[in-house]
């Protein structure tokens, strides 16, 4: 692919045109990363209204691991519209809804029989994993962690983290939901063990809910929004251990972290666990909105009929798209690839690292990768106009990202998985060029003080 292009400047005037007509018609809540409207989107590429490209780091939040209009999708899309649009599951069933479920029972973790439930997004996914453990465990009460990312949903709210811009003015917030920090080690006291990390879920039955009285822990693998932590490699294990002592479920919230982002079908399978549940969404549709719990079939099959379902849960269309898009990922090595990917970036963001004190922190699994910006490597103070500063220079230079993070200081990779090496490189060339210039105004800024 050629270079990437930026023949006006961003926004154009096409852009800024929709995006006067989005102030005066659109609620205010839906944030925008970009000022950019896109036009189309083609494999690792976009072309926004004005005729400039962009290679898309962002993938829709994770939603393109098999990159945009992907064939197989399209084609697969294409027959469905020839037969029926929507029906209902829940009143004329079809073969395809089957078919996913069969498909993520195969894929999911564990050595079990497995059932599925199919709806509409990751946070009902993981409302309905919630109603899910409750009504198998007849237990009310809830373990998450601090930094994560569930949803927008009240019980979804209820269990993310972050309360601005999430959670603030919309309270009163759900029952009986408890929080403990995290395995975040770069922001965490040195030399924390495992078992010291563990231990908080421990000192939570002594300190705010009664072991027998929780229904489930729910946890991401990788966390998301709350800016991609990886866990050392024995802490899930040290988790569901504790889980299993108290008769609790564990439910692993995949909806960024699955669908072969890590460079496996589940982050899951990197920590040599069998979740009870796993949540799943975002590239699962393979661009259409589809999302699921899949886990064991005596604990999936604990709601009554009519308990659980909605009226577009696994339509049609995103039934068709999500086999398509599953082949796609097995058939074109996307699981290899993303390892590929990962192992790249962390070469290059390395050598970042060693050169700017302005990237305090390397992770990732796999493709789902990031970098976290500090103002000081001593006291880790969090960069969050900086790396705000260095989005902004990588999207006027034809690299659309998205940031994360509780402070707002990361910056993360969910790059579509079937990106080429050259497109990849001049996308990493890009955001170490902003880097830079960023590392440049702080030097220049601090010397005039």
């Amino acid at each position: 692919m050629a270079t990437i292009q930026i023949r006006t400047a961003i926004p154009g005037p096409k852009s800024k045109a929709l995006m006067d007509r989005r102030n005066a018609a659109v609620a205010r809540g839906p944030f925008h990363s970009t000022p950019i409207f896109v036009a189309k989107g083609e494999g690792a590429v976009l072309e926004d209204v004005d005729g400039n490209r962009f290679l898309d780091f962002a993938g829709g939040i994770g939603c393109l691991n098999m990159g945009h209009r992907a064939p197989r999708v399209l084609e697969a899309l294409s027959k469905q519209l020839d037969q029926f649009l929507h029906v209902c599951f829940s009143v004329t069933p079809y073969e395809s809804y089957i078919a996913v479920a069969e498909k993520l029972n195969a894929l999911a973790p564990g050595d079990f029989p497995k059932k599925s439930v199919l709806v509409n997004s990751g946070a009902e996914a993981v409302e309905n994993a919630i109603k899910i453990a409750r009504a198998y465990t007849k237990r009310p009460a809830v373990i998450c962690f601090e930094d994560a990312f569930h949803g927008r949903t009240l019980m979804a709210m209820t269990l993310t983290s972050k309360p601005h811009p999430y959670k603030a003015g919309f309270e009163p917030l759900a029952t009986d939901v408890y929080r403990i920090p995290y395995a975040y080690a770069y922001r965490s006291q040195a030399g924390t063990t495992v078992e010291e990390f563990a231990h908080h879920l421990e000192d939570a039955f002594k300190r705010h809910v009664a072991a027998e009285n929780v229904a489930a822990v729910i946890a991401e693998p990788v966390l998301g929004e709350g800016g991609f932590v990886v866990p050392p490699r024995e802490y899930f294990a040290a988790l569901h251990k504790i889980c299993k002592k108290h008769g609790i479920l564990f439910i692993a919230d995949e909806v960024q972290s699955g669908i072969a982002r890590t460079g496996k079908w589940f982050a899951s399978e990197h920590f040599g666990i069998e979740p009870d549940l796993v949540v799943s969404a975002k590239s699962l549709g393979g661009g259409l909105p589809l999302a699921a719990v899949t886990g064991r079939a005596e604990v999936m099959d604990a709601p009554g009929v009519g308990g659980l379902g909605g009226t577009f849960g696994g339509n049609p269309l995103s039934c068709a798209a999500a086999l398509a898009a599953l082949e796609t990922i097995e058939k074109e090595g996307l699981l290899a690839r993303s390892l590929e990917i990962g192992k790249k970036f962390e070469a290059r963001a390395r050598g970042w690292q060693k050169k700017m004190e302005l990237v305090g922190d390397v992770r990732g699994l796999g493709g789902m990768c990031a970098i976290e910006l500090v103002r000081d490597e001593r006291t880790k103070e969090p960069a969050d106009s900086e790396t705000k500063e260095l989005s902004k220079y990588c999207y006027e230079h034809g690299v659309i990202n998205i940031t994360a993070g509780t402070y707002g200081n990361v910056m993360r990779i969910l790059v579509p998985l079937v990106v080429t090496d050259e497109q990849f490189d001049e996308g990493l060339d890009v955001i170490e060029a902003g880097l830079a210039s960023v590392a440049e105004k702080r030097q220049l800024a601090q010397a005039t003080v």
